[in-house]
């Protein structure tokens, strides 16, 4: 069953009076690239949790966004006193003696200065850890099952194109069984309108020649065969979305040599409406797993 690269994920861990959000959102991308946002404190786990994910996910663009809310934030912030002092001090000594500025507005600009503030680092237990891998992995199966369902939307669409290019097809064996008439009786009408006297042999073994130079058989076979080849390959248990491309590139060939030999007007307006449908194949195709 093939699998979209577009999924969306998001999980909540909670962690004593933390609140811990997991979120992953999933793009189309020819190789896989995966992208954190989270604070400094997370960053010893991510080279577990990239492992994680490649497997998970095998291929895409995705974007691993992870928050942290802390309930009591404001009692795990203090002051960094000898650090803001030293500020103020500093800053005494850059204003000339002339220059009028109270002790709050020095005090307000040391506040603004880096490292005023300390938090106060919050130690995760092997038991938080086992709280936050769970949140990561219930997001990934959120991103899995929301593949899933756009891989069975895209599937129902391939299906309708595949049908459309046969239906298509089937039109252009039709006529490709007078086709050949109507060459040799238009050929046979310009002699005869030109009145010349032809050796009937010569007549058929250049007609054969024509034939067998505009003949369309293997390709009509070989677009049927990858016709059905690509309908196999959407029913496998496991997303291939590379193969289904290169599938499509054998049947965009076939559609192409079609349009170049048929040497008739209608099976050219068929050449071009399967071009259309193989076209919205390809656009969809690049978001396949």
């Amino acid at each position: 069953m093939i699998q979209s690269m577009t999924g969306y994920g998001k999980a909540t861990a909670v962690l004593n009076d933390k609140h811990i959000d997991v979120e992953i959102r999933t793009l189309n991308s020819k190789n896989i690239d995966v992208n954190f946002r989270m604070p400094s404190d997370l960053r010893l786990f991510e080279l577990d949790w990239r492992k994680n994910i490649i497997k998970t996910l095998k291929r895409g663009k995705i974007d691993v966004q992870i928050n942290i809310e802390n309930a009591q934030q404001s009692q795990n912030i203090t002051f960094n006193k000898p650090l803001v002092k030293s500020y103020i001090e500093n800053l005494q000594d850059i204003i000339s003696v002339r220059d009028v500025m109270d002790k709050a507005k020095l005090l307000e600009i040391a506040m603004s200065l880096p490292d005023a503030f300390q938090s106060q680092e919050y130690e995760m237990t092997k038991d938080d850890q086992i709280k936050l891998n769970t949140a990561l992995n219930k997001a990934l199966q959120q991103v899995e099952t929301f593949r899933h369902q756009e891989g069975e939307n895209l599937m129902e669409t391939f299906k309708n194109n595949l049908e459309e290019i046969e239906r298509h097809l089937k039109r252009i064996k039709e006529i490709d069984q007078s086709r050949v008439e109507k060459v040799k009786t238009r050929l046979k009408s310009t002699l005869e309108d030109l009145s010349l006297d032809y050796d009937k042999n010569r007549f058929e073994q250049e007609l054969i020649y024509y034939i067998e130079k505009y003949d369309i058989s293997e390709e009509k076979t070989r677009l049927k065969s990858h016709l059905n080849y690509f309908r196999e390959t959407l029913n496998l248990a496991e997303s291939n979305g590379k193969k289904l491309n290169f599938i499509s590139q054998e049947m965009g060939r076939e559609i192409n040599t079609i349009g170049s030999k048929a040497n008739d007007a209608e099976i050219q307006n068929l050449v071009v409406e399967m071009k259309d449908q193989l076209e919205k194949i390809k656009e969809q195709m690049l978001n396949i797993l």
